[in-house]
Order: C-alpha cells, then structure tokens, then sequence
C-alpha cells in the first residue's frame, strides 16, 4: 500500500506545490486589480475650514487643489501656505491608509515581518 503525502519518494508534494502556486498567482491578480483601483480612487482634504482643497490620487500624485478667494491675503501668505501644506499631507495619508487597507486585505494580517 503506498503512502499519501510526505516527501519520502516525492508523492505528494507536485501536488501541494501546484496548488501553492496557483494560490500565489491568485492572490498576485487580486493585488494587481486592488492597485489598478486604488490608483483611479481620489482622496479629498480640506484645510482652514474648507477654504483649501487638495484632491490626490492613489498614486500620491496631487491631481487637484482648490484655493476659495477668501484665502488669498496678500498680507498673509505663510497662512495660505499652511493651510495647502495640511491640505496636501491629509489627502496623501488618506491614500496611504488605503493602500495600508488593500495590503493588509491582501496578504491576511500577516503584515510582512518575515524574519529573514
């Protein structure tokens, strides 16, 4: 009666192997459709109450900002400055959590701490 499983005379493994591969690929497409949709998603942050908008891609790329007039004051350049600045860095983390959620989604929690 032959033995099921195991390495001794390589039964079992052509077997396991393929369906690890197949998993591998599998999971490979999904991240690569998650990627090709996060990276259309934009993110939107507004700053000094809605005076500044900022509008990033998932691609952290700036696609488009908004400034109200009330916001330009020649007189007070370094608070328009600010409030873009806010603007900007709330639309990227708001990119960066969602491709943090996509990964974590991906990958089942195992957060990549391999220790090797």
């Amino acid at each position: 009666m032959a033995k099921r499983g195991g390495f001794p005379g390589g039964m079992g493994m052509p077997g396991n192997m393929n369906n690890l591969m197949k998993q591998a690929q599998r999971m490979q497409r999904q991240m690569e459709e998650g990627q090709k949709e996060l990276e259309v998603k934009e993110f939107f942050a507004k700053s000094g109450g809605g005076a500044v908008e900022a509008v990033v891609n998932g691609k952290k790329e700036l696609v488009k900002l908004t400034i109200s007039e009330e916001a330009v004051d020649p007189e007070d350049v370094e608070m328009l400055q600010d409030m873009i600045v806010a603007a900007v860095n709330e639309a990227m983390k708001q990119a960066d959590e969602a491709s943090q959620e996509l990964m974590g989604k991906m990958t089942g929690g195992l957060g990549g701490g391999f220790p090797f």
